[in-house]
């Protein structure tokens, strides 16, 4: 039977983990949006202010990288994702409470912690979803994700902008909680055999020392650097990471000191519906090519279009330019993220994928972090806006060029011990 996107939704239980993941993020985008406004309304002479924010966001991972996956790895995964969304639900709830108070460093320690629980959340869920899809599901439910990540982008600005301009922080909060809420009972409700759950086997968190963690994590990454493929992939992921602390900020900056000072917030919701529109387009496009063509063509062809959009959107003058190459690059991100979603794990032993996911989001977020800490210190005494485009432009650019010299020939030697399978990885 041919696989398609929507065919892999007709799995309940894929269906309920994907409807979580879904309330996951509402919970997530429309408060964070909301509370970048209010950090600009109120402290609108301060940038950094909102890179502050972006910086609580990424910087818990370094703190918890090495415990997420190896814990995803030996204890129940439905529970962690189960236990993490309840726990942000409690942190939100402090959250309103700190907002009232106007304590900013209270505010800033919350939004810290609930960052940091939040990590604990994607590779158990990420482990989840492997265990209960065939290995041909997992590029169409790469691009499923990848359509309600379009649609978040063309709806969260949007509905963080008039979430904050309707409900205040508070409301915008309160949505924040109840997405957790929602994600935490559909998690709840779902049925996983016990090899899903526990993939290495029956373990108490009691039972799990400090060396056996280090132990995992060491085992995890000689797993990684016995495979040049993953590697490669692995690597790259660090400048994806820059690319993520750079899109944090730089378009709203963009738009309030250069192209749009008045009509910052109202430019800020079409760039999400222009850009929504055309991650949703793209991603109907790679979804459709997935099976047509190889995964690592896809992504070679999306690092490089989207570096060279990227560069012209911070040499944009005026509003539409910006949007016309915004919407140009959100078309290139479905085939990057397409191609490392589908292709990840089906390289990667189901017993392995939490500990090589508890190294890319430590490196990721490192990555992250750097780059904010970077624009906070740098933007706008030292750098211009256009430079910092221009620096994330050549990053894209870097890693496509990296990936068009390296992957075909290792793909070549991944491919030679499994001459005889039937898989169609690539």
């Amino acid at each position: 039977m041919k696989v398609t996107v929507f065919s892999v939704l007709r799995n309940r239980t894929f269906t309920k983990l994907f409807l979580a993941n879904v309330a996951s993020q509402l919970g997530t985008t429309i408060g964070m949006v909301a509370f970048t406004l209010y950090l600009l309304d109120r402290f609108g002479e301060q940038p950094i202010f909102a890179t502050v924010t972006q910086l609580m966001n990424s910087l818990p991972t370094l703190l918890v990288f090495f415990l997420v996956g190896v814990l995803a790895d030996r204890l129940d995964r439905q529970k962690i994702a189960l236990y993490a969304n309840w726990i942000r639900f409690g942190i939100t709830l402090l959250l309103l409470g700190s907002i009232q108070i106007g304590w900013m460093p209270l505010t800033f320690a919350l939004l810290f912690l609930r960052s940091g629980v939040a990590r604990f959340f994607q590779p158990a869920e990420a482990g989840l979803v492997q265990g209960i899809l065939q290995k041909e599901e997992y590029t169409q439910s790469a691009g499923l994700n990848q359509m309600v990540g379009s649609i978040f982008a063309l709806f969260g600005v949007g509905l963080g902008t008039a979430s904050y301009w309707f409900l205040g922080m508070e409301g915008s909060l309160a949505i924040d909680a109840a997405g957790f809420l929602v994600s935490a009972l559909l998690i709840r409700s779902c049925r996983f055999a016990d090899e899903v759950r526990l993939p290495n086997g029956n373990a108490t968190l009691r039972g799990i020392q400090l060396r056996s963690i280090f132990a995992d994590l060491n085992e995890g990454m000689k797993y990684m650097f016995r495979d040049r493929l993953i590697i490669a992939l692995v690597s790259g992921f660090f400048l994806f990471g820059v690319i993520n602390g750079f899109f944090s900020v730089l378009p709203l900056f963009l738009l309030k000191y250069k192209l749009a000072p008045e009509t910052y917030e109202l430019v800020g919701v079409w760039r999400g519906i222009v850009f929504g529109v055309g991650i949703l387009l793209g991603s109907m496009l790679a979804s459709a090519l997935a099976n047509k063509m190889k995964l690592y063509h896809m992504l070679i062809a999306g690092l490089l279009a989207g570096g060279i959009c990227i560069t012209a959107i911070g040499w944009a003058e005026d509003v539409p330019m910006f949007l016309f190459f915004e919407g140009l690059f959100s078309i290139t991100l479905p085939f990057i993220n397409v191609s490392i979603g589908g292709w990840m794990p089906q390289i990667i032993d189901p017993k392995m994928m939490g500990r090589v996911q508890g190294w890319v989001d430590p490196l990721m977020m490192l990555a992250t972090s750097l780059t904010l800490g970077f624009i906070s210190f740098s933007f706008p005494a030292w750098v211009s806006i256009e430079s910092l485009y221009m620096l994330v432009g050549g990053c894209i650019l870097f890693v496509g060029v990296f990936y068009w010299a390296v992957l075909p020939r290792l793909i070549v030697k991944h491919e030679q011990p499994r001459v005889t399978s039937n898989l169609p990885l690539y």
